[in-house]
């Protein structure tokens, strides 16, 4: 058992050990780092020293937030693909003065989610999907930022000097003719 300032028990054996089911439900529960380390009484800091310290502790938080994690990706999906659920509606009429009840059941349908399913695909498959015509941009414009300032250089090293003679020679041309 570690031992902490003055040879007391360390805060993790305490107010983490004991906890860790809690600890784990709390995860899934979508509470922050910070949120849980609040509720156990301990700074932030120590909280983060006791995940790189205790396995245990880094496991319950981790098994916690998986949970979470993938109930979102797939809710993400779903909504991405669109779907259908049955909507059930319950009535109370009367008919010939006795209650009956009656029940209307209806199949909805959700259409597909633009936004999720760039979303989904952005971070799937980001290659294929990235915005690629923004990613060409930055690159042309960063290429003719380049040749400006090649350009500047060699303006700057080449003032004053004269600039060089070109001689064209046009082989078309139809002097034999």
């Amino acid at each position: 058992m570690t031992k902490g300032k003055g040879g007391r028990k360390s805060k993790y054996h305490t107010h983490i050990e004991p906890r860790l089911k809690e600890i784990e439900a709390w995860a899934r529960d979508g509470l922050t780092d910070e949120q849980i380390a609040k509720n156990l009484g301990v700074a932030y800091s120590t909280f983060r020293k006791y995940k790189d310290e205790y396995p245990a502790f880094s496991a319950a938080l981790k098994k916690g937030k998986e949970v979470v994690d993938i109930e979102v990706e797939n809710a993400l999906l779903k909504r991405a693909l669109g779907y259908e659920y049955e909507e059930v509606k319950t009535y109370i009429e009367e008919v010939d003065g006795k209650k009956k009840k009656r029940v209307e059941k209806t199949v909805k349908h959700v259409p597909s989610d633009v936004s999720a399913a760039i979303f989904w695909l952005r971070n799937r498959k980001g290659f294929v999907w990235s915005n690629r015509d923004a990613i060409e941009t930055k690159r042309i414009e960063a290429e003719i930022s380049k040749m400006k300032a090649e350009t500047e250089k060699l303006l700057k090293e080449n003032s004053g000097a004269e600039p060089p003679k070109i001689t064209i020679v046009d082989e078309w041309s139809n002097d034999n003719e």
